[in-house]
Formats: structure tokens, C-alpha cells, sequence
């Protein structure tokens, strides 16, 4: 009748085959007996022992209000009255309210930060650890050393965590601002109605967080309130691409045509319209003749190889999955998921791993053969006047590429790489008024398909605007 405790169950996966036959198998067991499994979520983790289970889930709460409200309500009055100085429970507030903070801008994706870091309650114990310590020691005729305690917040404790520079700063721009002598002022807010609270009891800081509103504006975590329509368009396209694929998957669409039917009918009809292979002696030969050892071809080299292996693979995938429709072969896992992905108007795995994002498989068609196009007039008919940017599957290296060939170019000037850095400039011409390259004393090249989120351009006045108005 004991429990059972089994963690981190996701690096033993095999194992987990062999417990789900001890259990289903063993003759006589005890009602009070319990298996516990911790793991993280992974795609192998057998579906029947998953089925079988009753699952918990231990996720960070949404919101300021249920996140504070969860911190506090592990906080015991004896912990709110560990210290006897009056810095300490405004500082514990302010380090719960940081807390919520770094793991609510999580759900807004790149927009909070550029990469998803895994906060959770250590950070939080140790911070209030070393605040209660520093309290301790600290002389009570200097007073709290701030350059201390913002270092260890926003470059130890969370800061540990955090490797893009970007969000360094941005760690540390909290920790500059939320935590001062300025925080123990009457005015001091996080934001407008959010307060740090003056109770005496756990109960009271309870009872002012109740107060707070459920739904907070993203301006809280210092983004622009165009942040939530990201984020709720993200949501809703995840709610409704998880309801898309648990769609039974049956044969027939309550119509006359058939899943197969439907799905063999667009195949054959991106079949039609899909470019033919490049081949490989050709392009090799255009590039002799283009200059083959020039940076600008030598990028285009790459990107043709990248596009013939998208080229090929959906070549491959069609081909094959007509042919275990028509059941000539037998429809295997990846062929499966390319029917049900097809019909549901998505992108194969097999394509997308290979190939770029996009919001339907239309679009993704469309752009290839627009990718394409693009690679094989520039093969054919030389280098364009103007270049898609966004078309490429390493924009990165384009870059580099042209600054190599603009340096090559003024080697007499002196000029070295490393200290060659780029300069943009937004024109006012439209696509169709570039007839020719930029001049040859400036140099660089024209490009275009570069698009704002969360901005507008004014062409009159050749600057950002709001995309929207403020609601």
C-alpha cells in the first residue's frame, strides 16, 4: 500500500512501457497503493500510460492578481515578520510583484523576451533569501545598498538565468526601477493602481490583491497595448489549430468527395505547378560565367541548393502520398500526417522543417514558387536590380555577401570588413521605379518585402507611425 515516486520520467522513456505492463499484469495489488510520475511534456510519452493517468499540472498563474495571489498565499506570517526593519515587507512585495512580472511577459512570446526562460519559485526564494539577509547585515545609518541588491536581482538571481543581451538589460532596467529608496514613497507605483501595499498581516496583502483587476493591460510589464492583440491572435490561432487536429479523421467529408479524394485532387494540382529540379551542371555553368568566386553568387549557390531540396522533398511527398492513397504503397506516419495536414490546408512536418513559416499551406506554395522565380531569373537573366529580401532563406548571409562585395570594391580606400558596417535608407520609389542598380560611388543594393509589426510607415514624411490607435 505505499506510494510509488518516479521523476524526470521523460529521460527513461523506455522504461515506462515496462512499468505499464508490471502494473496492468500484477495479479494482486493494494487500493491504497499510488504510482507518481513527474515528467516533462514530450511527444514519445507513451499515450496509453498518459490515457491511463490522472494528470496534474503545476503552470504559472495568468495575470498579476492570481500570480501575486499565489506567492502570498505560501507566505506565512512568520516569514512577513522574519525582519523587524520597515524596508522588508515592502521589498518582499516588490520582489513578488518582479516575479510575476518576468513570467507573465513569457506568454507574450518574443515580444516579452527574446528567449523563453524557465522562472519559477527558486528564483523567487532565493531573491527574498538574499533581501532578508541583506536587511540583516546591513548599517542602519547607510541603509540599503541598492547597487547591491539591483546586481544580485537583475544579474544573479534572475539575471543567472538570462543569456541575450537584450534581456539583460531589460532585467536590469526593472531593478533599477522598482527597487530604490524612491519604492518606500507615498506616489511610488509600478503602474498606475498598482501599489506596494502597507499591511501588517499576510491577510491584508491578501486583501489588497483581491483588489487588483483580473485582465491587466500589457502596459504593466511596460509593453505597448498592442502586445495583448499579438497575443490574443497567437492564442486563438493555437486554440483552434489544436481543435483542427483532433478532428476525427474520418474517410469521407459528408459530401460526395472523400478526405483521399480531396487531398489526391490538390496534389495533383501542386504537382502541375511545381518548378522543375535545377540541374546541377547547368547552374554551375551560369555561375562560371556570372563569376563563380563572387560573394553575391556564391550566396545564390546556396540558396538554389536549399531550394532544390524543398523542390525535391515536395516532389517526393506528393508523389508517394498518391501512391498510398491509390494503395500502391503502404501510408507510413510521415505520409499520414502530410494527407491530414493537406486536407486541413496546413504544412507538412516533412516541409516545414525544411522550408519557412507561413499561416496556410496556400500561402507556403505561393511563396516557393515566388522563391523560386526569384532564383532563377537572377540564374538566368543575371543579378536583379532589386532583391525580395524576406525571400531568402538566409537574409543574414545577403548581407554579408554585399558587404563583402562593397569592400572588395574600395580596397584602395583602405577599407576592411570588420569595419565595414551597414547603413539603411528608405526611399520613397515603389517597386516598379527601380530600373537599375543604386549608384556605383554608393554602392549596396535595393531591396523590398520588409514588413512592421506593431507599426505603420508614413511614406510622405519617411517615418514610423502607430499602426493603430491606443484603446
Amino acid at each position: 500500500g505505499g506510494w510509488l515516486l518516479l521523476q524526470n520520467c521523460h529521460l527513461g522513456l523506455e522504461f515506462l512501457g515496462e512499468l505499464m505492463d508490471t502494473i496492468t499484469t500484477t495479479e494482486s495489488m493494494s487500493e491504497d497503493f499510488r504510482t507518481w510520475i513527474t515528467t516533462e511534456a514530450h511527444p514519445e510519452f507513451p499515450i496509453n500510460l498518459l490515457q491511463s493517468s490522472i494528470k496534474f499540472t503545476n503552470e504559472s498563474p495568468q495575470g498579476v492578481k492570481a500570480g501575486l495571489k499565489r506567492t502570498y498565499s505560501a507566505v506565512t506570517q512568520d516569514h512577513l515578520e522574519v525582519s523587524n526593519m520597515p524596508q522588508w515587507k515592502p521589498l518582499l512585495y516588490a520582489v513578488a510583484f518582479l516575479h510575476t512580472t518576468v513570467q507573465e511577459r513569457r506568454k507574450f512570446g518574443p515580444l516579452g523576451w527574446n528567449i523563453p526562460y524557465e522562472f519559477n519559485q527558486a528564483d523567487f526564494t532565493a531573491s527574498v533569501q538574499f533581501v532578508q539577509n541583506h536587511l540583516d547585515d546591513m548599517d542602519i545609518k547607510r541603509g540599503v545598498n541598492w547597487t547591491c541588491v539591483r546586481y544580485m536581482i537583475g544579474e544573479v538571481q534572475y539575471g543567472g538565468r538570462v543569456t541575450d543581451d537584450l534581456d539583460k538589460a531589460l532585467l536590469n532596467t526593472y531593478a533599477r526601477v522598482w527597487f530604490g529608496e524612491h519604492i518606500f514613497s507615498e506616489k511610488f507605483c509600478f503602474y498606475k493602481d498598482y501599489l506596494i501595499p502597507k499591511g501588517k498581516t499576510v491577510e491584508d496583502y491578501l486583501q489588497y490583491i483581491e483588489q487588483l483587476p483580473v485582465i491587466d493591460t500589457p502596459e504593466v510589464f511596460g509593453l505597448h497595448p498592442n502586445a495583448d492583440i499579438t497575443y490574443q491572435t497567437n492564442l486563438a490561432n493555437e486554440t483552434l489549430s489544436t481543435i483542427v487536429s483532433i478532428q476525427p479523421k474520418d474517410s469521407s467529408t459528408g459530401g460526395g468527395e472523400t478526405r483521399e479524394a480531396v487531398v489526391q485532387r490538390l496534389a495533383d494540382e501542386m504537382l502541375e505547378k511545381l518548378p522543375p529540379d535545377y540541374n546541377p551542371h547547368e547552374v554551375k555553368a551560369q555561375l562560371q560565367k556570372m563569376g563563380a568566386i563572387e560573394p553575391m553568387n556564391i550566396f545564390l549557390r546556396q540558396e538554389i541548393d536549399r531550394m532544390q531540396h524543398v523542390i525535391s522533398r515536395v516532389r517526393t511527398t506528393l508523389t508517394d502520398l498518391k501512391l498510398a492513397i491509390d494503395g500502391t504503397i503502404i501510408m507510413s506516419e510521415e505520409l499520414q500526417d502530410a494527407l491530414d495536414n493537406v486536407y486541413d490546408a496546413r504544412i507538412p512536418k516533412l516541409w516545414f522543417r525544411i522550408s519557412w513559416e507561413s499561416s496556410t499551406l496556400g500561402f507556403w506554395f505561393t511563396e516557393l514558387l515566388e522563391r523560386n522565380q526569384q532564383f532563377s531569373s537572377w540564374l538566368q537573366d543575371g543579378r536583379p536590380n532589386q532583391f525580395w529580401m524576406t525571400g531568402f532563406f538566409n537574409p543574414q548571409g545577403f548581407l554579408t555577401a554585399m558587404r563583402q562585395e562593397t569592400t572588395r570594391r574600395n580596397l584602395a580606400k583602405g577599407w576592411a570588413l570588420d569595419s565595414v558596417v551597414l547603413h539603411n535608407e528608405v526611399t520613397k520609389m515603389m517597386k516598379e521605379d527601380v530600373i537599375g542598380p543604386p549608384p556605383a560611388d554608393i554602392g549596396g543594393v535595393y531591396i523590398y518585402g520588409l514588413f512592421l509589426e506593431g507599426a505603420g510607415w508614413d511614406r510622405r514624411n519617411s517615418k514610423l507611425v502607430e499602426s493603430a490607435p491606443k484603446v
